[in-house]
Parts: structure tokens; C-alpha cells; sequence
């Protein structure tokens, strides 16, 4: 055999492994573009504006940051709202109906005032209390693997034991015993909020990061107010790491 058909035949087999190998690398790539980050956003408590404003611009900057799949904000007011315990599960079943369940992405933004029993829920004259078997059971039925919750609210800490896992990555603004501070009528976001979604978020390009940026400012601002520290949390998510990396 000549050198020159030697050459010609590794020609060939290489042409032919390209062909084989890069639809596959194609395929790989597609999939990690496909997977779906999906934000439903609740602004519990109707009686203050804030937490309208807060659940709006959060599914914004979380949208353009990761989402790549729809979007869904609801919130109450004082005359009334469809934010309600059974307005969050009935949107948390349709939202994993389009969804991936083992490769797409559900976060979940909640504000509200909260206590050690659960989150307020105010609509007109309708109230209750979003407790955090509540939100396990709902989070549960819906089917999807990979969650993110966010919480922005007094205690928002009692949520952490019954949510946080691998698969569930849990952020709130405020430990189990302390309250959380800044939701004033007219304010466009509470302390925790504007520190994590507002100011860390924008700029951070994981999660972590952004925590880690927000609960330094979230204490700052307590430190230069002489409030008692609410002590940000976050727990679990240890599989979704991989999953959320920030647009540029």
C-alpha cells in the first residue's frame, strides 16, 4: 500500500468519526440549552404594596437570569387577589405540567409577612396562614425534581427543616427566631429582597454567590440600624449547583 493511500484511508476514517462524534457533542449541548427554568412569584400579604413590588421585580431579574420557560407573578391587595394557598398549588401543578420533571428547574419566589407558624396570606378580607407542611405537600405534588425556593418574610427559617434537600435549594430571609425587616407600604422591596434580588442577583453568577453578597448587606444595614440580626439561611440544593449558572 502507498504512503498516499495510506493517508487517504486515515483521511476518510477521520471524516467519518467527525460524523459520528458531533452530532452526539450537538446533541449534549442541546440538551443543557433545552432545560427549562420555570419562576412563579406570590405577593402574599395584600394590606402593603411592597410585597406586590417585590414579587414583580424579583420574577423579573430571576427571569433574565436564568428562566428560559415561563413565568407566572401573582399578588393580593387590599381589595382582594388570586395569591391564596390554593392559587399557589393549583399554579404549582400547571407549572410542572410544562415542565421536565427530572431536568427542569421550578423557583419558587414567596414574600409575605411570616410568623413561627407559617406565612401570612391576606387577599380583601380573606387570611391565612401558608404553613410549612403546606408548601412540603404542595412542593411534593408537583413532581419536579429540582426546586429552588426563595421566602422573604419574618421566621421565614421555619420552612428550612421541612423543604431543604438535595434536590431543593431553600433561601430565606430570616432564621426560625428572628423577624426580617423593610416591608414598608411604599417600598419597592424589603431589606432581604433588595439585597438578594435587586443588588446580589444582578450581578452574582450562582446562587451561592449572591447569598453570600446579600446576607453580608442584609447585616450591614441591621448593624447601621442597631436591629437585632435576622440571620438570612440557606440550605439544600446540593444537586441543583450544576443546574443554575447566570446569564452574563
Amino acid at each position: 500500500m502507498t504512503s498516499w493511500s495510506r493517508t487517504s484511508q486515515l483521511g476518510a476514517l477521520l471524516i467519518a468519526f467527525a460524523l459520528t462524534v458531533a452530532p452526539l457533542v450537538s446533541t449534549v449541548h442541546a440538551g443543557e440549552n433545552a432545560r427549562k427554568v420555570s419562576v412563579l412569584s406570590f405577593g402574599l400579604f395584600g394590606d402593603q404594596g411592597v410585597f406586590r413590588s417585590e414579587a414583580t421585580g424579583a420574577a423579573e431579574i430571576v427571569a433574565h437570569r436564568f428562566g428560559s420557560g415561563p413565568t407566572n407573578v401573582q399578588y393580593n391587595s387590599k381589595k382582594g387577589g388570586g395569591a391564596t394557598i390554593d392559587a399557589l398549588a393549583t399554579s404549582l401543578r400547571m407549572a410542572a405540567n410544562g415542565m421536565d420533571a427530572e431536568n427542569d428547574v421550578l423557583f419558587l419566589i414567596l414574600t409575605s409577612h411570616g410568623s413561627r407558624a407559617g406565612l401570612a396570606v391576606k387577599a380583601g378580607r380573606l387570611t391565612q396562614t401558608l404553613t410549612p407542611s403546606n408548601l412540603a405537600d404542595m412542593l411534593a405534588r408537583a413532581g419536579v425534581r429540582h426546586k429552588v425556593v426563595v421566602i422573604s418574610a419574618c421566621y421565614s427559617g421555619v420552612f428550612v427543616p421541612r423543604l431543604a434537600n438535595p434536590d431543593i435549594l431553600v433561601i430565606t430571609a430570616a432564621d426560625a427566631d428572628h423577624p426580617s425587616f423593610g416591608c414598608r407600604d411604599k417600598a419597592k422591596w424589603t431589606y432581604f429582597g433588595d439585597a438578594f434580588f435587586n443588588v446580589a442577583l444582578r450581578k452574582a453568577r450562582s446562587l451561592k454567590d449572591a447569598f453570600v453578597i446579600a446576607s453580608a448587606l442584609v447585616r450591614k444595614r441591621e448593624l447601621r440600624e442597631h436591629v437585632e440580626p435576622s440571620n438570612p439561611q440557606m440550605a439544600g440544593g446540593e444537586n441543583l449547583e450544576p443546574l443554575l449558572i447566570a446569564r452574563p
